[in-house]
């Protein structure tokens, strides 16, 4: 199918895109890399009368490395992936890339636009969660920092106002002693993650002080694991208290069953992943 007829404009500032969110409202959909909204769009699933595509906008695009990593909305995956800095101050973003869908996607897609569209089996919104990234946002009313704790608000919403662009996403480096792992199971079709789960581990020598586990794929949002973090946190970080913990994984979570993955299959493999995530940040944090 073809998508209705629809305005187009294409913005080179922020400003601009915003002049046009507050004209058109709730007619205008913001284009990113696209891979979500065109299909829907074909298939007339949405039909937007206006597109405002950033694609122009050379300011939200691009890495910089100063104290924290901060990456424009619209960075592709690909220059992720291609980024020598960011491949040395965040490896687990560099290593996530090569897990995204396939080169076409990885070349089109954005960090910012899969963040704002929140898929539930996303790979970038559990990254996010457990690095605790704080993501940047431009609206009408000026301009908010929303950490990522509190940006996933359940399946496709976020907290973005509508008359709000997500500019930057920001992240603390790893130091010594930290580590950071993505895995998945990804879906044959699709990759998306059938799960997919993120965790970070800070040590403090053999001890872990600070752990962050996310997944996605399973539920309606990504989620933190609250329950296998604590039981983790203050303890030897040997395989042990990894198996433990990784045993928790996904209590208390409201997991999706579909006709690829059961919800008792995919309450198995969130355990599984999780331990290898967890196995995998460890390694990195003890060099």
């Amino acid at each position: 199918m073809i998508p209705r007829p629809f305005a187009y404009h294409a913005p080179t500032s922020v400003a601009e895109a915003l002049r046009l969110l507050g004209a058109y409202g709730d007619e205008a959909k913001l284009l990113a890399g696209g891979h979500s909204l065109l299909p829907a769009m074909k298939l007339r699933l949405a039909a937007p009368s206006v597109l405002i595509d950033l694609n122009q906008i050379a300011a939200l695009r691009g890495v910089t490395l100063h104290g924290s990593v901060a990456i424009g909305s619209m960075t592709t995956w690909a220059a992720i992936g291609q980024h020598a800095g960011l491949r040395q101050a965040l490896p687990v973003l560099s290593a996530t890339v090569q897990l995204i869908g396939d080169l076409q996607v990885r070349n089109r897609g954005t960090l910012g636009g899969a963040l704002a569209h929140a898929d539930p089996a996303a790979d970038a919104p559990a990254l996010t969660l457990a690095l605790a990234a704080t993501l940047h946002v431009h609206g009408l009313q000026g301009t908010r920092t929303i950490a990522a704790a509190d940006f996933f608000t359940d399946m496709l919403t976020t907290a973005l106002a509508p008359d709000e662009i997500l500019t930057a996403i920001k992240f603390p480096p790893l130091g010594a002693g930290e580590g950071a792992a993505y895995l998945k199971l990804p879906h044959p079709a699709s990759r998306y993650a059938v799960v997919g789960v993120a965790a970070y581990l800070k040590l403090d020598g053999p001890q872990v002080r600070v752990c962050r586990i996310a997944v996605t794929g399973a539920g309606t949002k990504a989620e933190r694991q609250p329950q296998a973090e604590q039981a983790l946190c203050g303890g030897p970080g040997d395989a042990e208290s990894i198996a433990a913990a990784s045993t928790l994984a996904g209590e208390g979570m409201d997991i999706l069953g579909d006709l690829y993955a059961s919800e008792l299959y995919r309450r198995a493999m969130v355990k599984v992943y999780t331990k290898r995530a967890l196995t995998a940040a460890l390694a990195e944090a003890r060099g």
